[in-house]
């Protein structure tokens, strides 16, 4: 452990920013370094180094590998399903050339271990949308989703040509309270807690029906360092694995919500989102994540809805 030294790159986001944090109580705050598009960090980030990276900058990257004797990568750089959906030329260029300059340091020796975040995304509207198997069919309808399908590939080949050590998970929607959405389908099942708090009231993107799986973001972090602590031969796949935690319909959070501020309505105006939460699952088997290196879950609905609302209340005093 001594010998590690972090880059994640993309931190200011929802899950940088956090996974940060956890990597830093791990490691040592000197021992992780947090990157992202901004010249200076935000907050959450200010406690240890930081570094202004484009990581479709390859020589800015190989850069800060060297000055920091970087042995693993995080690379969480990407733009999300709703934002490539207007943005689509730049969703594949960072999405899929971000990537492969990091599996490139790998592949060239600079760094020994990558973690790279896959998605649901990578399911279609083919895909069985109940208990949705690790191999099944894919076929996404989203630049995000098209990017992860890419993206999956690339990382299995890099480990069987050159034998780089790249690990994935594909993450559900994530609920969170320390740092904002970034711009995904899922982020409804994080604003409806600040307009529930904030006004008692909230217009959801979905319809009330979406079901789609969800995870608490503790249950993301923990599934992330998990993943990348295992030993090499319990990571049998190089592709991404299956994560899940609960899965929930826009009107079954509202219900939950409603236990605790009993007032609280929600109404529904659904826009093109809806349409790529129609293409997702609406529940993952993650029997395979399970049996490889551990993997469960801690958190149900109900505890997800009393800490969010408990640590939102905190934070608005």
């Amino acid at each position: 452990m001594s010998s590690t030294n972090i880059l994640v790159v993309g931190a200011a986001g929802q899950i940088g920013t956090e996974l940060v944090i956890a990597l830093r109580e791990q490691y040592g705050s000197d021992r992780v370094v947090a990157s992202d598009l901004n010249p200076k960090p935000i907050d959450a980030l200010a406690n240890g180094p930081y570094e202004s990276i484009n990581v479709l900058d390859k020589h800015r990257l190989l850069e800060v590998v060297k000055s920091y004797k970087i042995t693993e990568i995080y690379q969480l750089a990407a733009l999300l399903s709703a934002t490539a959906e207007q943005k689509p030329a730049l969703g594949w260029d960072l999405n899929m050339n971000g990537l492969s300059n990091v599996l490139d340091l790998a592949r060239d020796g600079h760094i020994k271990r990558i973690f790279w975040p896959s998605s649901i995304a990578v399911f279609g509207p083919h895909t069985p949308k109940v208990k949705t198997p690790q191999r099944t069919i894919m076929e996404p309808t989203t630049v995000y989703g098209i990017t992860k399908v890419a993206g999956e590939s690339w990382c299995e080949y890099y480990n069987k040509r050159y034998g780089t050590d790249v690990r994935s998970v594909r993450y559900p929607g994530i609920v969170g309270y320390k740092s904002n959405p970034g711009g995904g389908t899922t982020d409804y099942a994080v604003h409806i807690f600040h307009e529930a708090i904030k006004n008692g009231t909230y217009e959801c993107f979905l319809s009330e029906q979406a079901a789609l799986p969800m995870m608490y973001m503790p249950d993301a972090i923990k599934a992330t360092l998990e993943i990348m602590n295992a030993p090499s031969d319990q990571i049998k796949l190089r592709t991404s694995y299956n994560i899940s935690g609960v899965s929930f319909t826009p009107d079954v959070l509202a219900e939950a919500i409603k236990q605790h501020i009993p007032d609280f309505t929600i109404s529904y105006n659904p826009d093109y989102r809806d349409g790529i939460a129609k293409s997702w699952p609406s529940s993952i088997d993650d029997s395979m994540a399970r049996e490889d290196w551990g993997w469960k879950p801690d958190y149900s609905l109900e505890r997800i809805v009393s800490d969010m609302l408990e640590h939102l209340r905190e934070k608005a005093v």
